[in-house]
C-alpha cells in the first residue's frame, strides 16, 4: 500500500510542488524506447545540431577551437561528420574552465557537481535545471528495467549519503519520499554490514543499488551469516566495474539479476542493461557516443546548455555493439564497460572504505592537484601519487596529511609522490585506488 501510495501520490506532489516535469518525461521516454533505431538517431542528430548551434553562439571555448580546427556547426549533415571536430579532454575542462560556461545560462541557478570520478582528476561541471529534471527521468527509466517501481523502498551502499547534507529537511525527505537506507562504504565494518543487512529484511526494499565491490561484500556478508531470505524486485551494480564472478555471487545470495549500470557526474546515466542483461543500451535520450580506435568512448551531452560537453572523453574504455538487443528498444548497444576500477582501503582496525567513495570524500578536497592516485602499500602505509597543477603548495601537502588522518586514523603513514602523469594500465584502465592487501581481507569476508 505504501508503495502504490509513495508511486501515484507522493511523487506526482513533489514533481508537482518542484515545478518539475521529470514524471511526464519519464512516460514519454517509456513510449520512445522502443522507436526503431534510425528514429532515435534522428532525434539525436537534430538534437546535437541544436547543441553545435548553442556552443558555437554562447560558449567562448567552442567557438575557438573550432575555428582553429577549421570546422563549423554546418558542417554537421549526419553525426559522423561530428568525427572532425575537437576532442574534448579533462585537461581542457580544467584549463578552460570559465569558457566552457555559456553566456546564455544564469550559472547561479545551476546545478554544480564536483567530481573526480574514476579517473582520480577533479573537474566541476555545471548542469541547467531543464537537463537536470530530464536525466533524473532517464535513470527512473532505466532502474526500472532492473524489475524495480518508483515508489519501491530503496537500500543504497554507497558512500557520504547526499540527504545528510541538507539536515532535517533532507532526513524528512529521505524518510518519506525516497525511502532509501544507507550503509555508508566510507564506514565499512562487519558489524555495520550486519545491521544493514537487518535493515534489509526488516524494510524489503524493492531495489539494491551499489557500488559493484561493495554489493559483492554484501553478499559475501549475508552468505557467511546464513541470511539468504532476501528478495528484491532489482538489483543494480554502479560505479566500477561488474565482474563476473561478482554478479555470480550477488545473484545467488539475493536471488535476483544484477543490472549492471554505467554512467558518470558530468553526464549522469551513460548506459544501463535492460531485462536481458546482454549489454548496455546506451542513454541515446541524452548523448551521443563515438568509440574511438583504442576503445576510449567520446560522449556529447545535446541536453546540458549550461555547460555543454561535446566530444568529451570521458577516460573509460568500451566495447560498442552493433546488435539489436532481443528486449525491442532501438536504444543502441555498448557491449561492456572495460575501463573503470577501484580497490578498497582496509585500515589497521579491519575496516573497509571504497575508492569510489574516496574520490569525492578525498581527492576532490586537495587543492593544486591535476590527478590523484592512492596505492596502499601495506596496511599503515599508503603511497599519494599527485599530478600538480600551479596552485599545489605546502597548504595542498597539509591537507593530504589532515585527510590521511581523518579518513584513515593516526596509525597510517602516508608519502606523498609528485609525478607528471598517471597513465592507465595495459588494458585501458585508470585505477584511482590501488590496494596491495586487499585480496586477503576479501578472501575472508567470502569464507
Amino acid at each position: 500500500m505504501l508503495d502504490f501510495l509513495n508511486r501515484y501520490l507522493m511523487h506526482p506532489l513533489m514533481a508537482w510542488r518542484e515545478g518539475s516535469p521529470r514524471l511526464r518525461h519519464l512516460r514519454m521516454l517509456e513510449r520512445t524506447q522502443f522507436d526503431p533505431p534510425e528514429v532515435i538517431r534522428a532525434r539525436q542528430l537534430a538534437a546535437v545540431q541544436k547543441q553545435l548551434w548553442h556552443a558555437w553562439n554562447t560558449v567562448p571555448y567552442y567557438r575557438a577551437a573550432w575555428t582553429k580546427a577549421g570546422v563549423h556547426p554546418s558542417d554537421v549533415r549526419e553525426l559522423t561528420d561530428l568525427a572532425a571536430f575537437p576532442i574534448l579532454t579533462k585537461a581542457d575542462i580544467r584549463r578552460h574552465h570559465r569558457d566552457l560556461l555559456s553566456s546564455a545560462c544564469d550559472i547561479r541557478r545551476c546545478r554544480v557537481k564536483t567530481t573526480s570520478g574514476s579517473t582520480g582528476v577533479p573537474l566541476t561541471i555545471y548542469c541547467d535545471d531543464a537537463a537536470m529534471h530530464w536525466k533524473a527521468a532517464c535513470t527512473i527509466r532505466s532502474d526500472q528495467w532492473s524489475g524495480y517501481r518508483l515508489g519501491q523502498r530503496v537500500a543504497k551502499v554507497w558512500g557520504n549519503p547526499e540527504y545528510r547534507h541538507f539536515g532535517l529537511k533532507g532526513r524528512l525527505r529521505n524518510y518519506f519520499f525516497d525511502r532509501a537506507i544507507y550503509l555508508d562504504t566510507l564506514q565499512l565494518t562487519d558489524e555495520r554490514i550486519a545491521a544493514f543487512a537487518r535493515a534489509i529484511r526488516r524494510h524489503r526494499p524493492g531495489l539494491i543499488f551499489g557500488h559493484a565491490h561493495s554489493l559483492y561484500l554484501l553478499a559475501c556478508t549475508l552468505q557467511k551469516r546464513g541470511l539468504l531470505d532476501i528478495r528484491p524486485n532489482g538489483i543494480i551494480a554502479t560505479a566500477m566495474m561488474l565482474h563476473d564472478w561478482q554478479r555470480v555471487v550477488i545473484e545467488e545470495v539475493l536471488g535476483c539479476p544484477v543490472t549492471n549500470r554505467y554512467g558518470c557526474e558530468e553526464v549522469s546515466l551513460i548506459a544501463c542493461e535492460c531485462e536481458y542483461h546482454h549489454g548496455l543500451h546506451i542513454n541515446a535520450d541524452s548523448l551521443y557516443t563515438e568509440v574511438t580506435r583504442d576503445g576510449h568512448l567520446l560522449l556529447t551531452d545535446f541536453v546540458n546548455s549550461a555547460m555543454p560537453l561535446i566530444r568529451y572523453q570521458v577516460g573509460d574504455v568500451v566495447v560498442p555493439s552493433l546488435r539489436r538487443c532481443r528486449c525491442g528498444r532501438g536504444l543502441p548497444l555498448l557491449e561492456r564497460i572495460e575501463g573503470r576500477d577501484a580497490d578498497y582501503v582496509v585500515t589497521p582496525a579491519g575496516h573497509l572504505i571504497s575508492g569510489i567513495s574516496l574520490t569525492e570524500n578525498f581527492a576532490n578536497l586537495i587543492p593544486g592537484t591535476a590527478q590523484v592516485q592512492i596505492v596502499q602499500e601495506s596496511i599503515t602505509q599508503l603511497r599519494i601519487r599527485l599530478v600538480a597543477d600551479d596552485g599545489f603548495n605546502e597548504t595542498s601537502r597539509a591537507q593530504v596529511a589532515e585527510l590521511v588522518y581523518r579518513t584513515f586514523g593516526a596509525g597510517v603513514h602516508h608519502e606523498v609522490e609528485l609525478v607528471d602523469a598517471i597513465p592507465p594500465e595495459a588494458s585501458g584502465k585508470y585505477r584511482f585506488c590501488i590496494s596491495k592487501v586487499l585480496q586477503e581481507r576479501l578472501q575472508e569476508a567470502s569464507v
